[in-house]
């Protein structure tokens, strides 16, 4: 009876700590990106919260090859247009100016650039702060998501600069 009571303890414990390693898993999205008329960019990409952050992660292929490409959460979960003018602006609910995916004075929407290797394909996970997935004002559910042509600048105003629209998606809780 001792020896149970022991082992169960034991796994218990074990259970305990192995959850205590990061922040428990949440809510997660998917969003299937398809080319815009007269493109070949493709992809998935995959959202999870994890705490006060989300995981970003995914592949995009038929990018112009060793080039970058803006990558952005537009405002409309809305692909209907041929070129990706219906998703609208940058994902930016809390009114700032558009900026560097990693500082605090950025559009929600605002992430990385997408690097594609000699093939055109780009293969990434960022882990970005101020986005939510299924609730909150920075919640990402619903909204587009745009690959652009050229890389984002992170400064010019309100966009950076990044061209024409390649791929867009809606964003769909999973």
């Amino acid at each position: 009876m001792k020896t149970t009571v022991s082992i169960i303890s034991i796994a218990l414990f074990a259970a305990g700590c192995a959850s205590m390693g990061g922040a428990p898993a949440g809510p997660k999205a998917t969003a299937n990106l398809a080319p815009t008329k007269g493109n070949s960019a493709s992809g998935t990409v995959a959202f999870a919260q994890m705490g006060d952050t989300v995981r970003v992660s995914g592949t995009v292929s038929g990018l112009k090859p060793n080039a970058e490409h803006g990558f952005h959460v537009h405002e409309k979960g809305d692909c209907s247009s041929g070129d990706g003018m219906s998703a609208g602006g940058h994902f930016n609910p809390l009114g700032k100016p558009h900026g560097l995916h990693s500082g605090t004075e950025r559009h929600a929407g605002d992430m990385p650039n997408l690097r594609a290797d000699s093939y055109g394909n780009a293969t990434f996970s960022v882990e970005m702060k101020g986005l939510s997935i299924g609730s909150g004002v920075t919640d990402i559910v619903g909204k587009g998501l745009i690959v652009h042509r050229d890389p984002d600048d992170y400064k010019s105003q309100p966009v950076g600069n990044a061209g024409p629209r390649l791929a867009c998606a809606v964003i769909a809780k999973s």
